[in-house]
Parts: structure tokens; C-alpha cells; sequence
């Protein structure tokens, strides 16, 4: 990057306006060169490109701005962008070696289309045969984008020279852009097989990666190939620490999907995973040990790994503690016998200043430590839990309950460690990950119910999450009924009929009438509340109220006993709703009333008008074959319209309603046609004058369709 685009230099007259951001003190004000711009003075700005003598500053700034535009998400239309690419190929005449780099990342934005792609082809193929490696580079990179397969067969040539050139970058260069030129010419690349390999032999490490990633996209579709090359390579030809970590990626790929046994194929593969624990590099040593822990291996194959983390747990680099701890925590979630022996070094990183390192810690400690240390683990994580994210701390709350359900005589502290967590600050997600806790704690858990319950009881009190209040007060009406003392729960429910919105209202509503119908001791106070929900501002609320007092009172005809009227309260609908829904759609009012238990319980998708409409008696045969035909005719006719191929069976046609008078020169009618999501009125005009024509009708009159 020129030093005018990193330095002090970037910011002129026009683009140095501060940041909107100054210190306390006010002495200093951040500034900021790209503040304020507008897209519009930006492509007046771009004029510059076509002054005769070029100004390699403006124009670096100007680019600059506009690749800042593009990056924020600003669209430029057809007509603004094409004006841009043709004024940024004049910059071809410049020999500034950074003006240049920025008109390659500039063409690269862009995406010429294929048209305007060859103006620069000619310019781009002699940059690639140019003296300078920094052009040919980047003329390699920009030219494989903005190319297709045709164009491409014409500088495969170039491109084969470039990957076995001498110069490390315009051969990483090459390969990189082989590896995107074959997600769409997969053909073409595979002819270069032979300079790949070449360049999997490089000295240069970052050639080698590259030449390796491309070898196994080429390969990657022959197994036998993809072995072949890994089997190859595990010998010790290659030295860069990148391309190590990518062969242990493909060994472990070829491990996992081989079929062969221990004596003939996989044990040579471990073999050179267990012997990159020993290289050199932490990267490679890093791999190899995650690679080993996610595979399906004795206790005997897996210590050498755990041990090499355990050492990387004490270093002084909080990137590699970070790795360790991380691949620590997936182990502890299968094999935590496995990392048992690292939870000295793990008690360590508890006071990590990267809290992240600590998080992770704190977690593998509780998959891995006994029933003795889970007090001092507690007391240690309630000391943190207020400086981390919400999720590192929904990892903590899900490793507590893992925890509470491996050591159950443990709950009392945990389900106050989580009560406690409720009561802070935190988003949605941490508070729903802590009450999807306790639920389940209290599920698993018999003796935790009570205490479990009262903890919700006093979120609810205070929970500004809608759906946290809706799914507490569900469970709590299934197993409120069900504790020593159901009393004390009424207080915290009916306080939400009278503090809370609707929705919570209405579910509060449904949670006292289950207490009514399982405690007969409380029925007469459910009364009491009920008909006190008759008065509310919601028609849902007060709709619940009345159903329920008339459910529980005996007055309305769920069923033949208090059997049947628990059941509907506490009872899951078993009709399919596809088949509830087409059903009530089919239903017309009668003498008798809609009968859900007719309803098939079959799941499946039926045309509405094949639905039998239950309560309601088959009409005579007779009567039926007009209206149906007529749907039929219409479903036929307005099918064949392209406009309304996509909107699905026809369910009702009208009849004919006039518009216009009977002694009109010319009679209108409508039809409405309606579909599942639309109505479709199809206007009929009809000439009642012999000696009158009506012409081009449809241009002013035509079939149109409302979207409900």
C-alpha cells in the first residue's frame, strides 16, 4: 500500500473533518479521511482520471474513496459503473507503481462485464509479461477474476510459465488464481498438473501452500489419488509450516474416510500425525493434536496430544493457551477422563487476564472436575461472569447444567449460582439459555422442583423478555399443581394479569386455569381471579377467562367428566393443522356445528375442494357436477395465462356480477376467481350493437390480481 494511503498524507483539505469523537480532556480530535463522502462528489471526483496530465495523488485518493464506497456496500448503477472502468483504464498510462495497485484492486471491485473485460485484457497480458514481478503478480490475480473459459485458453500458456517462475510471489500468484479458475474451468486447470507438482517442491513456504491446495482440488475427486498424494507427501518432502498443517488436514480426511484396517493403511498416517507432534512449529504441532483429538482413538494414541497441550497451556503466548484451552474443552465434552491430569494447569488460567482463555477454563474444569470441587468452582466463576460476553457466558450456564446433572446433590448451589445470573444484565439468548436450564434441572431433578420453580417465579417478577414470561408461566401451570404448597405460585401468576402486556396476560390466564382444574382446594379463588379477567382491554384475555370458567364450571360441553375437561387444558392437539385449516376453510355455517374430532388425522396435502367439510352433510349428487364444472372450466382457461400459472389450485369462482345497465351500448361483467393468497377479477365485455365494433378492448380492460 503507496505510504499516501496509510500515512498523514491521505487526508487533504476536503477529507481531513473529524470523527465525531474527542477525548475527555478535549485536546485531541480523531480524524478520520473518509467522513462526510458522498458517492455522487466522489464519481465528479473521477473526472481527474481523464485530465491529460495525470495527478498520481488525486488520483490515488479518488480510488481510494471509491474502493471505500464499494466496501461500505454502496451500489453503483450500470451507467455510473461503466463510466468508472473506462476512466480507470486510462490510468494504464501512469507508471506509479502504487497508482497501478490501486487501479488493480479498483478493476477487480468492479466485475467488468464481459464486454468491457477485453479493453483491458491487452493491458493486463502486458503487465504479466512485464519486467516487474509487483505488476505481473497482480496482473495474474486481476486477469483470472475478470476472465472467462474462452479468454482463459489463450493465457493458460502464461499462466503454466507462472507457476514454475523464480519469483515466490508471481508463482503464488498463479496458483491461487488456479484455485479459483477451477471452481468454473475444473478442465482447463487439471492440464496443469505437472507445474503444480513442480511447485509443491518449492523452497518458497507460502508457493508450497498454495501448490498444495491446488493439487488436492485437482485431485479431489479421486480418492485413490487423494491417498496416493498424502501418502507421498507424509515422507518429509514438505517443509513449509502451512502446507504441514494442510497435509495433516488431508491425511486425517483420508484416515476417516478409508476403509482399510490398522495393519495396511491407517497405521503409517497416524504414524505421521503422532510424528508432527514433534516438529518445529506450534502451528503444525497445534494441527496435529487437534486433528488426533477428534479422531476415534485408544486412550494410548491420545496422551501424546494431551500432553503436548498441557505444555502449550503454560505458555507465554496467549494465542497458543487460547488453542490449547479450546481444544481441551471439545475433548472434556467425549473424554473427559482424557484431560483430567491437565486441571492443575487449567485452575491456572481461572485468573487469565484474556478472559476468553479463563472462560474456556472454567468450562473444561466443570466437565472434568469431581463432585468435591464444585463449591470453590462456583465462588471462582460468579467473581468473572459480570466481564465476559453473553457467549462466553451462555458456554459457562450450559457446562453448570452438564455439571448439576452429573452431580444432582449439587443443585441448591447451582440453581442459585443460575438465580443469580437471571437477576443481571444480559441479552435474550444468555437469559434463555439460564431458564432452559433450570427447567431442566427440575425435569431431571425431583428435589430441585420447588426451589427451581420459586427461582422462575421471581424472574417473572421482573423479566422484560415476552417469551421467557409466556414459557415460564407454561411450565409453571404444569407443575405448579404438582408441588406440596400450589398456593404460593398464584400470587406471582396473577401479578402478571395485572403488570404485563397481552400476551403474557393471556398465558397467565391459561396457567390459573390449569391450577383450577388440578387443585379443587384452589378452585374457588381461581373463580374469583377468572371472573376479574373478564374485564380486561384484550379480547384474548377476556375470551380465555370466559372459556375456562365455563370449562372448569361444567357449563360448556368438553366432555362427559372432569376427565375430559383436563384433558383439553393440559392435552396437545393431535390434528395436523394443514388438515384443521383446510377443513375450516370448507366449512360453511349450518344447523350443525363444526365437528374437529371429523377432521382426518392423516398428514397430508388435499386440494380444499376434495375436503369433506365436517358437521356438514354431503350435498345431492345432483346438485354438485354445475358449480364443480365451472371451476373446472376456469381453472382450465385462467392456467393457460402465464401471469397466473404460479398461484396454485383454483378454490372459488363467482358468479357473474353485471356493472353496467341492461340498455347500455355494451354489457360489463366481473368474476371474481379466488385463490389461496389471491383474488383475480376477469371483466367480460360484450358488444350489444350489431352494427358497433369494439376494438382493442383489452388494452384498457384486462384480467388483474389483488395479492391478499
Amino acid at each position: 500500500m503507496p505510504r499516501s494511503l496509510v500515512g498523514g498524507d491521505l487526508a487533504g483539505p476536503e477529507m481531513a473533518q473529524p470523527y465525531m469523537k474527542k477525548d475527555d480532556d478535549d485536546e485531541e480530535v480523531e480524524y478520520s479521511p473518509f467522513f462526510g463522502i458522498e458517492k455522487g462528489a466522489v464519481l465528479q471526483e473521477a473526472r481527474a482520471f481523464h485530465d491529460p496530465q495525470l495527478d498520481v495523488r488525486r488520483c490515488s485518493q479518488v480510488i481510494t474513496k471509491l474502493l471505500y464506497l464499494l466496501n461500505q456496500g454502496e451500489t453503483f448503477t450500470k451507467v455510473e459503473a461503466t463510466e468508472v472502468f473506462f476512466a480507470v483504464t486510462k490510468l494504464f498510462q501512469s507508471s506509479d507503481a502504487g497508482l497501478r495497485r490501486l487501479v488493480y484492486l479498483m478493476i477487480k471491485e468492479l466485475s467488468p462485464s464481459s464486454d468491457e473485460v477485453i479493453i483491458v485484457t491487452s493491458s493486463l497480458m502486458k503487465d504479466m509479461n512485464s519486467k516487474t514481478d509487483m505488476y505481473r503478480a497482480n496482473a495474474i490475480r486481476v486477469l483470472c477474476r475478470i476472465i472467462d473459459g474462452t479468454l482463459l485458453t489463450q493465457i493458460e500458456r502464461y499462466l503454466k510459465q507462472a507457476i514454475v517462475d523464480k519469483n515466490p510471489v508471481v508463482a503464488s500468484a498463479a496458483l491461487v488464481s488456479g484455485i479459483l479458475l477451477s471452481q468454473a474451468n475444473p478442465e482447463i486447470v487439471k492440464r496443469w498438473s505437472n507445474e503444480v507438482q513442480e511447485a509443491v517442491q518449492s523452497r518458497a513456504p507460502l508457493v508450497q501452500f498454495h501448490g498444495l491446495a491446488l493439487l488436492h482440488q485437482i485431485r479431489q475427486n479421486d480418492r485413490l489419488a487423494v491417498s496416493k498424494l498424502v501418502s507421498s507427501l507424509t515422507r518429509g518432502s514438505v517443509r513449509s509450516p502451512l502446507a504441514q498443517c494442510l497435509l495433516i488436514r488431508y491425511t486425517s480426511q483420508v484416515m476417516r474416510e478409508s476403509s482399510m484396517n490398522t495393519q495396511t493403511g491407517d497405521r503409517p498416517f497416524f504414524d505421521f500425525l503422532e510424528s508432527s507432534l514433534r516438529h518445529k512449529s506450534e502451528m503444525v504441532i497445534l494441527e496435529a493434536a487437534r486433528k488426533i483429538t477428534e479422531m476415534d482413538v485408544t486412550s494410548r494414541e491420545l496422551a501424546p496430544a494431551i500432553t503436548v497441550l498441557q505444555l502449550f497451556l503454560s505458555s507465554s503466548k496467549p494465542v497458543l493457551r487460547f488453542a490449547a484451552v479450546r481444544t481441551l474443552n471439545k475433548v472434556a465434552m467425549t473424554r473427559p477422563l482424557a484431560v483430567t491430569n491437565c486441571n492443575v494447569d487449567l485452575e491456572s488460567l481461572m485468573s487469565d487476564t484474556n478472559r476468553s482463555i479463563a472462560t474456556l477454563a472454567i468450562t473444561t474444569l466443570l466437565k472434568t472436575g469431581n463432585e468435591s470441587s464444585v463449591d470453590r468452582l462456583m465462588k471462582q466463576i460468579t467473581n468473572f461472569m459480570s466481564d465476559i460476553a453473553d457467549e462466553f457466558k451462555i458456554v459457562v450456564v450450559e457446562a453448570i447444567r452438564s455439571l448439576c446433572l452429573k452431580f444432582p446433590l449439587k443443585y441448591r448451589s447451582m440453581l442459585n449460582f443460575l438465580s443469580n445470573s437471571l437477576r443481571e444484565e444480559g441479552g435474550f439468548e444468555y437469559k434463555k439459555a439460564i431458564v432452559d436450564s433450570i427447567i431442566t434441572l427440575i425435569s431431571e431433578i425431583p428435589d430441585a422442583k420447588e426451589i427451581g420453580l420459586l427461582h422462575l417465579c421471581e424472574f417473572i417478577e421482573d423479566c422484560e423478555f415476552t417469551y421467557l414470561s409466556s414459557q415460564i408461566l407454561h411450565f409453571l401451570g404444569n407443575e405448579g399443581p404438582r408441588t406440596s404448597d400450589p398456593s404460593r405460585y398464584i400470587r406471582y401468576i396473577y401479578n402478571r394479569v395485572i403488570l404485563e402486556n397481552a400476551t403474557v396476560r393471556a398465558s397467565a390466564v391459561s396457567t390459573l386455569a390449569k391450577f383450577g382444574a388440578l387443585v379443587d382446594t384452589l378452585k374457588p379463588r381461581i373463580f374469583v381471579l377468572l371472573r376479574r379477567c373478564l374485564f380486561d382491554t384484550e379480547d384474548e384475555v377476556r375470551d380465555r377467562a370466559t372459556l375456562f370458567l365455563q370449562t372448569l364450571g361444567g357449563e360448556v360441553s368438553i366432555g362427559n367428566n372432569e376427565k375430559d375437561a383436563k384433558g383439553f387444558l393440559f392435552g396437545s392437539l393431535d390434528v395436523p393443522l394443514a388438515n384443521l385449516e383446510a377443513s375450516l376453510r370448507t366449512y360453511e355455517p349450518s344447523e350443525e356445528p363444526f365437528d374437529i374430532s371429523l377432521v382426518s388425522r392423516e398428514v397430508r396435502s388435499l386440494p380444499l375442494q376434495e375436503k369433506k367439510a365436517p358437521g356438514k352433510k354431503a350435498p345431492a349428487a345432483a346438485a354438485a357436477p354445475a358449480p364443480v364444472a365451472a371451476v373446472d372450466a376456469y381453472q382450465k382457461m385462467l392456467s393457460s395465462i402465464p401471469e397466473f400459472t404460479g398461484f396454485g389450485r383454483l378454490f372459488k369462482s363467482s358468479e357473474p356480477v353485471e356493472l353496467t345497465e341492461a340498455e347500455t351500448e355494451y354489457a360489463v361483467n366481473v368474476v371474481k376467481h379466488i385463490y389461496d393468497s389471491y383474488v383475480v377479477l376477469q371483466y367480460n365485455c360484450t358488444n350489444t350493437i350489431e352494427e358497433q365494433l369494439l376494438e382493442d378492448v383489452s388494452s384498457y380492460i384486462s384480467s388483474i390480481f389483488v395479492k391478499l
